[in-house]
């Protein structure tokens, strides 16, 4: 449902104060994309799985009973950062973001939040019942 004009301009009123107030912080949330954070966390896992191979490949092939812990170490740093880079991938690309239906009438907290709706929804019927009180 669009904006109508009031609401429009009332909304041009707000942001430009923002920008008035403290334009480096509008600035930065106006550009900043949530997926170029998860991408960058991708990257670094990768970089971090690279060098839990490395550490498990040191802690294998040198001889000695002393870095078999260091194999295991990075065996650990590898799992990890294959963790970090999936749950950064599924982000980034949206999966996982509705919650399971269960079987039970009433839905947990975090479900319960969400099925509120967004940020924009919510002020969007608090201005309609806002309007609708008058």
């Amino acid at each position: 449902m669009p904006l109508s004009e009031h609401e429009q301009r009332l909304l041009d009123q707000i942001e430009q104060a923002l920008y008035a107030e403290d334009p480096k912080w509008a600035n930065t949330v106006r550009i900043s994309d949530p997926r170029t954070h998860y991408k960058r966390r991708l990257i670094r896992a990768s970089i971090g799985f690279a060098l839990g191979v490395v550490v498990m490949m040191v802690g294998v092939v040198i001889s000695g009973s002393a870095l078999i812990p260091l194999g295991v170490g990075g065996f650990v740093v590898m799992l990890a950062a294959c963790l970090w880079g999936l749950s950064s991938w599924k982000r980034m690309n949206g999966f996982g973001d509705s919650p399971p239906s269960s079987g039970t009438g009433t839905p947990s907290g975090k479900q319960a939040r969400r099925n509120r709706g967004t940020f924009m929804e919510r002020m969007e019927e608090r201005w309609r019942r806002r309007h609708d009180d008058r």
